[in-house]
């Protein structure tokens, strides 16, 4: 049954079939091919894997972010990111990580922070004489940052997968997130000083106060809803209403760049890309269902600890794997899949859950980035008509840079565990 799954699974994935399509049917076709079970079970199964309080958090978190890209968020996070670190070496490039990192901050979403960011910043990057797939590169893996600092949907799912604290998970991720922030900041500086790129006239300290005033109602979202979670006012799933109701106010009554149109394209979109991660989540489920009762994850923990039970070496074996992964399966499947057959082996290894979980977002997080399935990269390649090569090419510095961060996020457990603690 489980070669008749995997072998048809990676079939499908080669021929090109779509992933939530691919899960299914080689999720149906095992059934079949077992006898035993159902077809029935397909429908109910899928059913159970939707059925959960905390996944509600995902419609409403990716509801509130594209409210807050339409809602015109976006260009007062550019500015003032434009008024604090314009003036850099390579200032624009600087202001599309900060940027980033506050917008991340809001949407929970990798492709949602690039593509509402990219569109703007990637032609201005341009526009003052970057080199067009540095510029495509900068805003793609700055990208990734929006599914490692929360709000996260991928950490929603993988404490709804193997039953770690959101609240936990989502204070864990902040100190990583800023981590990678400032390594992609002093990477993209150091490139900048040595291709000579521009940087914008430094702004007066009333010009900063004006861009941090008009900022402000985005300043205090991300604000509200970590605040709320951390201090037990409201749960993530709550927080995510919240979310939605702070967005609407701020884009209506505040920015007033909301109508009635523009709302029909905002619930347009938002269920489109529910929808989607919705299917992916239902047949993952299926998939992870017949791994659990083939007892896949015991057989995987045999394996593992038959090598080593060194925790640093499961660790960076599980780094590898997951950077293997990445590159072929989008990152909301791959942790509904993988994280219920590796969490049970780290735990029994002594390894926090928290902390394991952050570590597989990260690392997944750099598959958005690296080819064959990189959605980041679809996406920049697309707003700056780059050709998919060349761009990827001009990461290697900024892939260097963000595996460094990893590794250090990975074997120094402290960066995630400590800050959880100290909440507490």
């Amino acid at each position: 049954m489980i070669m008749v799954l995997l072998v048809s699974l990676i079939t499908l994935f080669l021929i090109g079939v779509p992933v939530a399509i691919a899960l299914g049917l080689s999720t149906s076709l095992a059934m079949m091919v077992a006898g035993d079970i159902s077809l029935l079970t397909l429908a109910q199964r899928a059913f159970v894997s939707l059925d959960s309080f905390p996944l509600l958090a995902i419609p409403l978190f990716i509801l509130a972010g594209v409210i807050m890209e339409y809602g015109g968020i976006s260009q007062r996070l550019i500015n003032l990111a434009n008024a604090l670190t314009g003036h850099l070496t390579g200032g624009l490039a600087v202001v599309t990580i900060v940027t980033t990192m506050f917008f991340a901050a809001i949407s929970g979403s990798s492709v949602a922070a690039t593509a509402a960011l990219g569109a703007i910043l990637i032609p201005a990057m341009i526009t003052r004489g970057y080199d067009k797939e540095f510029a495509g590169g900068v805003q793609a893996v700055s990208g990734t940052l929006g599914i490692i600092m929360p709000p996260s949907i991928p950490l929603i799912l993988y404490g709804t997968a193997v039953g770690a604290s959101i609240g936990d998970l989502f204070i864990a991720g902040m100190v990583p997130g800023i981590i990678i922030g400032i390594g992609l900041i002093i990477t993209v500086y150091i490139l900048s000083k040595k291709r000579n790129y521009s940087k914008e006239e430094k702004k007066s300290g009333k010009e900063i106060g004006v861009a941090f005033v008009k900022a402000i109602p985005a300043i205090i979202m991300p604000v509200i809803i970590l605040g709320g979670i951390y201090t037990g006012l409201f749960t993530a799933t709550e927080a995510a209403g919240v979310a939605v109701a702070y967005a609407f106010i701020v884009g209506v009554f505040v920015y007033r760049a909301i109508n009635i149109s523009t709302f029909k394209t905002i619930l347009s979109q938002a269920s489109i890309t529910t929808s989607t991660i919705m299917l992916i989540l239902a047949t993952a489920g299926l998939f992870s269902w017949i791994l659990t009762i083939e007892n896949v994850p015991q057989q995987v923990a045999g394996i593992i600890t038959s090598i080593s039970e060194n925790p640093f070496i499961f660790l960076g074996i599980v780094v590898l794997l997951l950077l293997l992964v990445g590159m072929f399966m989008e990152t909301n499947a791959s942790i509904i899949i993988l994280a219920p057959i590796l969490v049970p082996v780290a735990s029994e290894l002594g390894i926090d859950p928290v902390h394991f979980g952050i570590v597989m977002i990260v690392t997944l997080a750099i598959g958005m980035v690296t080819p064959p399935l990189g959605l980041n990269l679809f996406v920049v390649s697309k707003i700056g008509k780059l050709r998919m090569d060349k761009l990827t090419i001009s990461l290697i510095p900024l892939y260097i840079a963000v595996l460094i961060c990893l590794l250090i996020i990975t074997f120094i457990p402290s960066i995630t565990t400590t800050v959880v603690q100290w909440m507490k």
